[in-house]
């Protein structure tokens, strides 16, 4: 008997249905995201040839990838990338997801960045933000921090990826680098800003899957912005500018905590495409 081969179409039509059963979203889109990732090829080629065969083993990975989008991984874990910026970054369970609402910082920063400038990124997780400036900038040069010893192998890992490792140091530390590093011309941050009740809360896919730790800003909140209002100027040249990314209920607080330390001005909450507060921005001098 002549084995009868799965094509693209039954093979996305089992996917979708599947991970709509599983009450998914955006059922077809990761459906067909896995199945690219999968059989090597790319939206136009999987519509345009419907019919093209999917082998044993494509068909046994896309059901591995499908039973795993089933339990509420993220697509992004489940390939180990994410597009963010134009640029496509190494993700593990380590790191966040980058996310397009995060593109607004980097957007934001590279408004004020010049070419030659240091920038210093706290909080780097899969470097995604200061390696999109450096990317999009020239001799720019950025020193990244992170407390986890495992998301500082995927940042690096990225920088190597990007060509960017000769104009990046990376660095394992609580928040704040030693002092004799210098000082910047830029601070950017995404920092934990979740309060610690409202974890729970979200969806699986963050709950379950993205690190605790880059997620938990402790029970307001807030507590990672306190520390980068008060010893963020020890780092930054007079006229340096600071971009934080922030909950969508938390432009006031941080704008506030800032404005108390009196060395920030021209302070500004800049909304995300959603016209959600997403940014803060200020001048530091």
């Amino acid at each position: 008997m002549i084995k009868k081969y799965m094509n693209y179409k039954d093979c996305l039509e089992k996917g979708t249905e599947n991970l709509e059963r599983a009450g998914i979203t955006e059922a077809k889109l990761d459906a067909r995201l896995l199945l690219e990732y999968v059989c090597k090829t790319d939206h136009s080629t999987l519509f345009a040839h419907p019919d093209r065969a999917v082998t044993d083993d494509e068909e046994k990975l896309y059901d591995e990838f499908i039973a795993r989008r089933v339990k509420r991984e993220p697509v992004a874990y489940i390939l180990g990338s994410m597009g963010f910026m134009g640029l496509s970054f190494d993700v593990s369970g380590d790191v966040l997801i980058p996310e397009q609402d995060t593109e607004i910082l980097v957007e934001e920063a590279l408004r004020f960045c010049e070419d030659k400038m240091r920038v210093l990124d706290l909080c780097t997780g899969s470097g995604c933000i200061a390696l999109s400036i450096l990317n999009y900038t020239n001799e720019t040069k950025a020193l990244c921090t992170d407390i986890s010893e495992k998301a500082i192998s995927v940042a690096k890992k990225n920088a190597e990826k990007l060509g960017l490792s000769d104009r990046t140091e990376i660095v394992l530390t609580d928040l704040f680098p030693g002092k004799e590093v210098g000082k910047f011309d830029i601070l950017v941050s995404n920092p934990p800003y979740i309060r610690t009740d409202v974890i729970e809360s979200l969806a699986p896919e963050v709950k379950d899957y993205e690190p605790r730790l880059a997620l938990d800003g402790s029970e307001d909140g807030l507590v990672f912005y306190r520390r980068i209002a008060e010893e963020a100027g020890e780092y930054l040249y007079s006229g340096a500018y600071v971009f934080l990314e922030i909950g969508y209920d938390q432009g006031d607080e941080v704008k506030e905590l800032l404005e108390k330390q009196g060395k920030y001005h021209d302070i500004e909450v800049i909304k995300d495409y959603s016209r959600n507060d997403r940014v803060v921005r200020a001048c530091y001098y």
